[in-house]
């Protein structure tokens, strides 16, 4: 009897390894059907994938991903529900949940599932973007910001929110100053990313707009002390303005903000942007930056003539660009003072 017990669960060891390994093959046969955009035979595999181990919450997530694709949110809800509700619900399965909570049209549960998610991990900036959005979606932008920035406090190498609150201050007639510094934080930690183009011609449309106004008299109303600041260091260098904005006066520009800004505000506001600014300036490729960030979105013919013209200087900040990450560090989020 001890033989054949012995024997059974030889058996059923075997069982189980055949079935861990058929899982992994079948999931990855499922995300190469997502990839090629055909949800039906993903959700097919991932279907019998469940079937086989009910208990892996990875292939769940898949599945309720397959779901989210097809644009099928109630069943993607029926598959993350369980997993939202156990104890190996990750940040993962929260942003899933809210994402299809918000695909059904339903802001108040999706908000549900991101206040629980922050509560459950508060320093998961993913979470503090996409409950802003939904904020946001809702008409409240003042709580939508609120988030966004806690997400930068907190989180504050997590690009999107950034992204958000570049956006929502662009859309505010006094927060162009905000749209332009955090849009550009956002285009360095994000360069590869579509959106960056856009936000780059917001950072350009930002500048060109605070610059034709008068930049003293937004310094004297300004209340937040550190924008009262950047106002005040730019103001001193609007004269240059007389000649359009462009990258080359741009880079005129910012080379002498960030110049008068070392020596007057750097030790009270440290801030990682400038910082970065006075290195390229440092190593001689800050004009090529300025290029980069606005160069194609201002005129791409322009933008090609000038980086022919000053090959290896570009080529130098296209290797030093390529080889380094950008983080913001902590500390450093000024707008909600």
């Amino acid at each position: 009897m001890k033989q054949v017990f012995t024997a059974v669960l030889f058996l059923m060891g075997s069982v189980i390894a055949f079935g861990q390994e058929d899982v992994a093959t079948v999931r990855e046969n499922a995300r190469k059907f997502m990839m090629s955009g055909d949800m039906d035979n993903a959700i097919m595999v991932l279907n019998k994938a469940v079937q086989t181990d009910q208990n892996n919450t990875d292939l769940q997530k898949d599945l309720a991903l397959a779901y989210y694709y097809k644009k099928d949110y109630a069943k993607g809800l029926e598959v993350i529900k369980p997993v939202l509700n156990s104890d190996s619900a990750d940040v993962a399965v929260y942003q899933l949940a809210g994402t299809l909570y918000r695909g059904t049209e339903n802001a108040k549960e999706a908000e549900k599932v991101y206040k629980a998610g922050i509560s459950k991990f508060p320093k998961a900036g993913p979470l503090y973007s996409e409950y802003g959005e939904v904020l946001d979606a809702m008409k409240n932008g003042s709580a939508a910001i609120s988030q966004w920035e806690k997400g930068m406090e907190i989180a504050p190498s997590y690009a999107d929110n950034y992204y958000n609150a570049s956006i929502y201050y662009y859309k505010q007639p006094e927060g162009k100053l905000w749209a332009a510094l955090y849009g550009e934080i956002y285009a360095n930690m994000q360069s590869l990313n579509p959106k960056s183009n856009s936000i780059k011609q917001m950072v350009l449309d930002s500048y060109k707009q605070l610059f034709s106004s008068d930049l003293s008299q937004a310094a004297s109303r300004e209340k937040n002390p550190f924008a009262k600041a950047v106002l005040e260091t730019f103001a001193r260098q609007s004269g240059i303005s007389a000649q359009g904005l462009t990258p080359e006066t741009l880079a005129m520009i910012r080379t002498r903000f960030v110049l008068d800004w070392m020596n007057n505000f750097a030790k009270q506001y440290p801030f990682r942007l400038f910082e970065m600014h006075q290195q390229l300036m440092k190593d001689g490729i800050f004009d090529s930056y300025n290029q980069w960030m606005f160069g194609p979105v201002a005129s791409q013919p322009n933008f090609e003539a000038w980086a022919a013209a000053h090959k290896d200087e570009y080529d130098k900040f296209t290797a030093f660009h390529t080889s380094r990450i950008f983080k913001m560090p902590a500390g450093q989020v000024y707008s909600n003072k």
